[in-house]
């Protein structure tokens, strides 16, 4: 997203739910990152984490002060509330773009012993990132059921092979710019009024003194 105007676009992303956020639905610090229209807004995760992170770790259900005790149809209440967020979001003028960027096991230790071994990307490094490994299976057989029940005719899953990050970057960019001409954007148009109002202006600079 470099060659985009800041101004036009806005990047958030989510960490561990804070006190306030916990007090709320699960959708609710994403409803308040939001663009506003007319801008892009990149969510550096998201709400996925809900149905991904809290279905591996079951007991981060415990934290979120549920009305009634979670079971297993949680999963599948919680497909129909993204499905029918995203729908909303969609109807309103929202386009919705998901990309899961998708590194194999080999890849992902490789870029992990990288980022310990050089001293300008120690700062990428956590150790639960090496903990979370442990349950790559876990993980694998999660998202599947996400991608089954979450990618939508409004709101589609694109899943990027990412080994290679010159193909990944490619395949991406692609995509939004695809999605973009689609879009049709145009200037706002301008009305007669106005129009005269800049030959006045110019009239009025071009009489001026140099």
């Amino acid at each position: 997203m470099s060659g985009i105007n800041p101004q036009g676009c806005q990047v958030y992303s989510f960490k561990s739910p804070s006190t306030e956020e916990l007090d709320h639905d699960f959708l609710w610090r994403s409803t308040k990152a939001l663009p506003e229209r007319g801008r892009i807004g990149i969510f550096n995760r998201s709400y996925y984490e809900e149905v991904l992170i809290a279905r591996v770790h079951p007991h981060i259900l415990l934290n979120e002060r549920l009305p009634h005790s979670p079971g297993k149809k949680i999963w599948k209440q919680r497909f129909d509330d993204i499905n029918n967020y995203e729908k909303y979001l969609t109807n309103n003028g929202t386009v919705i773009l998901k990309f899961f960027l998708n590194i194999s096991k080999s890849e992902q230790k490789r870029r992990f012993l990288r980022r310990i071994e050089l001293p300008e990307k120690n700062w990428k490094f956590s150790m639960s990132d090496v903990e979370e490994r442990a349950y790559w299976d876990d993980y694998m057989e999660a998202y599947v059921d996400v991608f089954n029940h979450t990618s939508t005719d409004w709101a589609p899953w694109h899943i990027i092979p990412s080994n290679h990050k010159w193909f990944a970057r490619l395949a991406v960019a692609d995509i939004i710019c695809s999605k973009l001409k689609q879009l049709d954007l145009e200037y706002p148009t301008l009305s007669d009024e106005h129009r005269q109002q800049l030959l006045k202006a110019k009239a009025v600079l071009e009489s001026e003194a140099s």
